[in-house]
């Protein structure tokens, strides 16, 4: 279905859709994808249930928006539609202004009106062309929205033969990298737990698998129009609105490790920066263990206030009520920014290289065992971090 730019809202003409009847529908924007798109829609065709039967034909549905694209990204997108044993819409349109975060918004959009026509409509999902979902992928994010979540962010791995590709040094950054993460993640999870999102979890929200309710969707205005970084502003939307953000790591995908990428400044290109400097610094958020335990506190102690109800006694007590008149009426993430943005110590500095994490890591190690040891003599469940340990800004 060949069509010219669709409004920005998404969703403003409807022709007669094969997801009209789908309970979900996963979006895939794609653009000269004519390579990979086989691979991504074969994936959804053999989805399971976690005991392993196939998830129904047609509980789900597919969208495929082939936006600019020079190839033949559509015909094999179309050729593939009678094999497949859900249905299959595919949309060709040309942006104006054609960016990764734009397209994808725009494919959630046309998805999200064929949910509201489908009397059973009511989940919406969304991966890349590049991508290929795990075959218990619908399940899990099934399973973690029946669960209480409002929305899921998959964990993304990249692909094996793809990744070993780009050479040992830059393998081994990655494998460093991951490592250090894994032990931020559960710092958080300690210091700053939440409810809906209990340890074991990870710190990534792609657009490469995301899932959400088509009410949270809706409610925040839909995904963001910015070029790139849409997918984690989406899920701070979320956030900040009270929404449930399960960091799901049961529910993941392989995604390609090119780096002739769609976007410029996109992944493609900061992994290429990264082959090429293989001491180019780490992501902007991963900073030294310390002052990763300092802000994990800090935001920990300002939600919990913020839960009891003492959210101004708490930012006076770290910022002093002079130099910060506290407004009541401030959401627990307004706050929180507030507080990053005015705390001499919560400025951040450069952010890490890879030379530096064979540093980092040992002391982020020490710092977990003695916050399990305190965990566990506070009687926090080791096994799910659903409360947070006693700690105060000092101890950090």
């Amino acid at each position: 279905m060949k069509r010219p730019e669709i409004e920005e809202s998404g969703g403003g003409r409807i022709e007669t859709s094969p997801l009209g009847q789908s309970k979900a529908i996963i979006a895939v924007p794609a653009r000269n994808e004519a390579e990979r798109i086989g691979r991504c829609l074969a994936a959804f065709a053999v989805q399971r249930d976690h005991l392993g039967a196939p998830i129904p034909a047609g509980e789900f549905g597919v969208l495929v928006l082939v936006n600019n694209s020079t190839d033949k990204t559509a015909d094999v997108a179309h050729r593939m539609g009678p094999r497949l044993p859900y249905p299959l819409e595919i949309l060709e349109i040309q942006l104006t202004n054609a960016t990764a975060g734009r397209a994808r918004r725009l494919s959630m959009d046309e998805a999200a009106a064929r949910l509201r026509t489908s009397p059973r409509g009511s989940i919406l999902l969304t991966t890349d062309a590049d991508s290929v979902v795990n075959p218990v992928w619908y399940a899990g994010n099934i399973s973690h929205l029946q669960s209480g979540a409002d929305c899921v962010a998959g964990y993304i791995d990249a692909e094996a033969p793809e990744i070993v590709s780009l050479g040992s040094a830059f393998l081994a950054r990655g494998r460093l990298e991951d490592r250090y993460l894994r032990l931020v993640a559960e710092i958080y999870a300690l210091c700053d737990p939440r409810l809906h999102d209990p340890w074991p979890n990870h710190r990534v929200s792609s657009g490469a698998s995301l899932a959400v309710a088509l009410a949270a969707y809706q409610a925040v205005g839909g995904m963001p129009d910015q070029a790139l970084g849409e997918d984690a502003a989406f899920t701070a939307l979320l956030d900040d609105r009270n929404f449930r953000v399960r960091h799901a790591l049961d529910v993941s995908v392989l995604t390609s490790c090119r780096l002739d990428g769609r976007a410029s400044g996109g992944a493609a290109d900061t992994m290429r920066h990264r082959r090429d400097v293989p001491d180019a610094p780490c992501d902007d958020d991963l900073e030294p263990a310390l002052a990763t335990l300092r802000r994990a506190v800090m935001r920990g102690f300002l939600r919990r206030a913020f839960l009891e109800g003492k959210l101004c006694q708490a930012v006076s007590r770290l910022l002093g009520a002079d130099q910060y008149p506290c407004e009541p009426s401030l959401s627990f993430l307004a706050a929180w920014r507030q507080i990053e943005g005015r705390h001499p110590k919560l400025r951040r500095g450069f952010p890490l290289r890879p030379s530096e994490l064979p540093h980092e890591i040992p002391i982020a190690e020490f710092i977990l065992r003695h916050l399990r040891l305190h965990a566990e003599n506070s009687g926090v469940r080791a096994d799910r971090y659903h409360r947070a340990i006693p700690l105060e800004p000092v101890d950090a």
